[in-house]
């Protein structure tokens, strides 16, 4: 069991995560200098105005020696300082939002990007529900983090700095007051943020789990709701949602420390400043407007503390959030194809599989020294009981996964030596699960073949037995379907995913329960329709219903990951082996 990280642990990963935030921002740091500057300029002229403020003040103490020449002065000078604050804040606003959205919109680029080249393994291994939170609600609370810097902490920090030095230009002994009681609150907010970064990692961990469970359960609702399962989907909903409400509140319990107490600190300044410049008045080192405006700039000096310690505990959930995200973006990606790489090209479907072994965990050999050949045009049909590495030899055909030994070579080429667009471009694929996106029907069928003209893609959908059906659709081919084909069947899905397939006709065809969801009689138009296609192409067909291959050139019987038989529909039979017991329990009499 893996032990915890210590305290030492954290702070390193903590400062990994922000040295990879700045990261993000460097190619917007100009902008970040003008924001800068901006807030300098807003925060002299907000520290200006006390001064000025002061001054009216020993202007009016005195009783009828009110000079309102110079108090008029004074007050238009009040008017020009707070526009031009309003100004220059309004602009350094509009430029914090850019700042952070451009880097929001940088970072879910990267991410959704980084997630397309991904190996099939960690897409495999992980909910896709988790997944999706780390790429939108994770990057959104960091964007809400980093927003909150900009417009806060920038301002804020600038703002304890002058106001310091305005103080000190105007009674250094008392700022001492200041100075000698702020580092309380340091101590303080250093404490109580320690504990709300640990709650919002957690509650962000969990969070993505929750919404893994969703859309595991969402996708699958006819099945959860077939076998009954909705209490249990509704119990294991409601654990989850217990740990994330109290990961959540534990969050902003200790988050909502912070103000009160920093205000508690803040306010035992006000006083200490209040009482040490009534007697520093009275002391004729002070006067009443000099006091008035130190009184100001304390108050100005403890609220940025307010807001910073805001931003802190905001700034704990980003971090939180960010590190999810940087964590699937340091995930390993497909290694790109070697530079100079050549394509697969004129392919005639020669297929060589020598001594190949491959497991998906290290400690369960799943295909061991595998041996293959297939001729160019040959239909080579694959069975045998689940698990036997049928559909493995598929994903190992595309390269969806690699080899760890042996080989596979395509026309004397080994497929590790060619680049892996070029050749899965050779192969069409139609699998037992369709995927249809969100669009027109027109824009499915031609997924492969952009380009296509109607007239093809109508032949296409002809060929598949698609047409009829499209066209009682409201707006034929231009009807457009949900996300996985909305309310179309099953049937009718896999019919638009062979009619994709049907329209690019690649030189090789991989066939893996491709006719599952299809009625008897659609089958059979549908086997004809294959036959014509496969015609010259090699073709590699996965069944279970052993009726669909009896045509096959070769038939491969596989388990246990090795080919324990091989031959025609005919000669198996005769043989009485494995085959034979196959195709007899599904078709011998009841």
């Amino acid at each position: 069991m893996r032990a915890p990280e210590t305290a030492s642990e954290k702070s390193k990963k903590n400062r990994a995560v922000l040295r990879r935030i700045l990261d993000s921002i460097r190619p917007y740091r100009l902008l970040v200098l003008l924001s800068l500057l901006l807030a300098v300029v807003t925060v002299v002229l907000t520290l200006y105005i006390p001064i000025l403020t002061g001054n009216a003040v020993d202007y009016i103490v005195g009783k009828g020696d009110v000079d309102f020449p110079v108090l008029l002065g004074i007050i238009r000078n009040i008017i020009l300082a707070i526009a031009a604050t309003a100004v220059a804040q309004w602009i350094m606003n509009h430029i914090n939002n850019k700042i952070t959205y451009h880097v929001v919109q940088d970072m879910r680029s990267r991410a959704f990007h980084h997630l397309e080249q991904l190996p099939l393994s960690y897409i495999d291994a992980h909910p896709s529900g988790d997944l999706i939170s780390r790429v939108i609600t994770d990057v959104e609370q960091f964007s809400d983090g980093l927003l909150m810097g900009f417009t806060q902490l920038f301002s804020g920090v600038i703002t304890i700095i002058g106001t310091i030095l305005f103080m000190l230009s105007i009674n250094p002994w008392i700022t001492l007051v200041v100075a000698v009681l702020s580092p309380l609150s340091f101590l303080i907010a250093g404490f109580i943020s320690k504990k709300t970064f640990l709650m919002f990692q957690k509650q962000s961990e969990t969070r993505g789990e929750l919404t893994g469970l969703t859309d595991e359960m969402l996708g699958n609702l006819k099945v959860v709701q077939a076998f009954g399962h909705q209490e249990q989907a509704c119990r294991d909903f409601e654990e989850i949602n217990g740990r994330l409400a109290k990961y959540s509140l534990k969050a902003t319990f200790f988050s909502s420390l912070t103000n009160p107490t920093t205000r508690l600190m803040y306010a035992a300044i006000y006083a200490g400043v209040a009482i040490a410049g009534c007697f520093t008045v009275v002391g004729g080192t002070l006067t009443i407007g000099q006091l008035t405006s130190f009184l100001s700039y304390t108050n100005q000096y403890t609220k940025p503390f307010n807001e910073i310690t805001g931003v802190i505990t905001e700034l704990q959930n980003s971090l939180a959030s960010a590190a999810r995200v940087f964590q699937l973006l340091d995930e390993e990606i497909i290694p790109p194809d070697p530079a100079g790489t050549p394509e697969l090209q004129q392919v005639r479907g020669d297929v060589e599989l020598e001594h190949v072994s491959f497991s998906y965990l290290p400690e369960t050999r799943l295909i061991d020294d595998l041996n293959l050949s297939v001729r160019s045009g040959q239909r080579i049909a694959i069975v045998g009981p689940t698990g036997c590495g049928k559909t493995t030899l598929i994903n190992l055909l595309m390269r969806f996964y690699d080899i760890q030994n042996g080989s596979i070579s395509v026309d004397g080429r080994n497929i590790q030596s060619v680049t892996r667009e070029s050749l899965r471009a050779n192969y069409g694929m139609v699998l037992q699960e369709t995927w249809l996106k969100s669009g027109t029907i027109r824009e499915n069928i031609a997924y492969g073949c952009p380009d296509a003209s109607d007239e093809d893609i109508i032949r296409a959908a002809r060929d598949a037995h698609a047409h009829s059906f499209i066209m009682r659709m409201p707006d034929g081919y231009d009807t457009v379907i949900g996300e996985d084909g909305g309310t179309l069947s099953q049937g009718q899905k896999q019919l638009l995913c062979i009619a994709r397939v049907m329209l690019r006709l690649p030189p090789m065809l991989i066939l893996d329960e491709a006719t599952s969801s299809i009625d008897t009689m659609t089958e059979i138009r549908i086997q004809n329709a294959f036959a014509q296609m496969m015609k010259g192409r090699t073709s590699f067909i996965v069944a279970h219903r052993l009726s669909t291959i009896r045509e096959a050139d070769l038939i491969l019987v596989m388990k246990d990951g090795h080919i324990i038989e091989q031959g025609t529909h005919e000669a198996l039979l005769e043989k009485g082996g494995f085959y034979a017991e196959l195709y007899n329990s599904q078709f011998a009499p009841v």
